[in-house]
């Protein structure tokens, strides 16, 4: 049975994430505008969601995931990718931060559960670990 990721990355997976959002909004406000900018943190989250939804919907995984070799996928193993407005919901309840602490003994936190998914190795989806008929 394939089996969900580790706390630890997926941590390692939401810094990676945070700190490329983070340098994007620098990149296009300036590092002065991101440090005086009482709204940086609004923008960062914002660059966090698009990236995230759209990523996870297109390719399996945001960046950081990606990085880590990590892959959201449906938990019902369909094979089909996660919806756009799954992807979404996802994201949008990532940033909540309660959703990801609240989680079930398989590992699958609040997020994955209301959007269907699970967060998974990527060797686990390339050998097909746990896929269904």
């Amino acid at each position: 049975m394939e089996q969900t990721a580790s706390w630890l990355q997926r941590v390692g997976a939401l810094l990676v994430d945070w700190i490329a959002s983070t340098l994007v909004v620098m990149l296009l406000i300036g590092a002065g505008g991101w440090s005086e900018n009482q709204f940086a943190g609004l923008y960062t989250m914002g660059v966090f969601i698009l990236e995230s939804t759209v990523l996870t919907a297109l390719v399996g995984g945001s960046f950081g995931k990606l990085a880590l070799r990590l892959r959201v996928v449906r938990f019902d193993r369909s094979g089909r990718p996660v919806s756009l407005l799954m992807a979404l919901v996802r994201s949008v309840m990532v940033c909540l931060v309660i959703p990801p602490l609240v989680f079930r003994p398989d590992g699958r936190g609040l997020h994955d559960m209301v959007a269907g998914t699970s967060t998974v190795l990527l060797r686990d989806v390339i050998n097909g670990v746990g896929s269904r008929g």
